[in-house]
């Protein structure tokens, strides 16, 4: 075997692993991460740490391996649980970029969308007294309601105007951060901790210290409908025609529009179920993961969401297993920080370089595309 023979088997060896079309979905996402972490370890071998150790820690941190001792009420359980408190409203801030991007749109104005929702859900229900059973389903209409009307905005800026919703998504994302911030300071202070009052236990979504078996929990109710949310999403985009014409404006918005769909209706009902997804992430971090709202800040899981979704290539199912993988990086970190003594922001390089990697999907697909052709075109000439 000459060698521009073997350079050819060494190269489709390495690309088999994303060749098959059929596969790739999953495949690029899994290679992609492989490349991050493989990259990552570079950086921690190069300031004189064990990579192998701190990955360790990073899931020990996480709740997934069991730490060498913990302190009271608290096991390897607390610290799962804890994990998955903190992934729900990452996954609902992971769907509402998911569906815009089917829509063809960048919805960049999650955080906006999840403050203004968690802070209306905070003053009509977290300070309202109301009992538990009616208080948390309210919470979640209300943000239910509150991201839809923002994002139904956008999007209607977007057909009506032309305004290109990344514009008017970080212009949201200001005025919703200032003016509400101006309302805490004047009306929903607490002099101690300088955010806004805590709410009400009957209105939070996460059940906080719960006393199960010796361990105190922290139970997140929001979870179970953020996985049940996901597989309502990829069914009405698979399987039914309001899902289908989405998907089709976002493809080709001249070719919708020629086949008859409604392109500015389907443009703004996209961005009304992002904007509500995103709701859903802000009540549930807002009044489940914390009990308050800081002032004059936007939450970064609204921008770690865009790195979810196309980690889990805008597919909801994707986006579970992408936001488990996130949350165990940003929950795993300070664990892995005091135990490996690696700095804690490490973990956001790890996942500055999934993102970096994952970006390169479009380009590994194209990569494959060309390869393949170049060989029929060989045999071809062979033959």
């Amino acid at each position: 075997m000459n060698k521009d023979s073997k350079r050819k088997s060494l190269r489709h060896s390495l690309l088999w692993p994303i060749s098959n079309e059929k596969w790739q979905p999953i495949s690029i996402p899994l290679v992609s991460i492989l490349i991050s972490f493989f990259a990552a370890a570079l950086v921690i071998l190069f300031i004189g740490k064990n990579p192998l150790q701190a990955y360790y820690n990073l899931l020990q941190g996480a709740g997934i391996m069991p730490k060498p001792s913990y302190a009271g009420y608290k096991s390897m359980v607390t610290d799962f649980l804890s994990l998955l408190n903190a992934m729900t409203p990452l996954v609902f801030a992971s769907l509402a970029v998911a569906v815009a991007f089917r829509a063809g749109l960048f919805n960049i104005g999650v955080s906006g969308q999840m403050l203004t929702s968690g802070f209306l859900a905070t003053i009509i229900v977290g300070y309202s007294g109301l009992d538990a059973i009616l208080a948390k389903p309210l919470v979640l209409v209300i943000g239910i309601l509150a991201g839809g009307m923002m994002g139904g905005l956008v999007g209607w800026l977007k057909y009506k105007f032309n305004i290109n919703e990344v514009v008017s998504t970080i212009m949201l994302n200001y005025i919703a951060q200032y003016v509400i911030s101006f309302f805490i300071h004047m009306y929903f202070i607490d002099p101690v901790s300088r955010q806004s009052r805590y709410i009400d236990e009957a209105a939070r979504l996460t059940l906080v210290n719960v006393e199960i078996a010796n361990l105190k929990m922290d139970i997140p109710l929001g979870f179970i409908l953020a996985i049940l949310t996901a597989i309502i999403i990829k069914f009405v985009m698979d399987k039914t025609v309001v899902g289908f014409e989405i998907k089709a404006v976002g493809s080709n918005r001249n070719a919708a529009k020629y086949a008859g769909i409604n392109v500015g209706r389907n443009t703004v009902l996209a961005m009304v179920m992002s904007g509500g997804l995103a709701g859903l992430a802000g009540v549930t971090y807002y009044l489940g993961y914390f009990s308050s709202i800081q002032p004059k800040v936007l939450s970064s899981i609204g921008f770690d969401s865009i790195a979810v979704s196309l980690l889990g290539n805008s597919h909801p199912i994707g986006v579970i297993f992408s936001s488990f993988l996130v949350s165990i990086i940003d929950q795993g970190s300070t664990y892995m920080s005091s135990q490996a003594g690696i700095r804690q922001e490490i973990s956001s390089v790890i996942i500055g370089l999934i993102l970096l990697f994952s970006a390169c999907g479009a380009y590994m697909k194209h990569k494959v595309s060309r390869l393949k052709e170049k060989e029929v075109e060989r045999k071809e000439n062979e033959s």
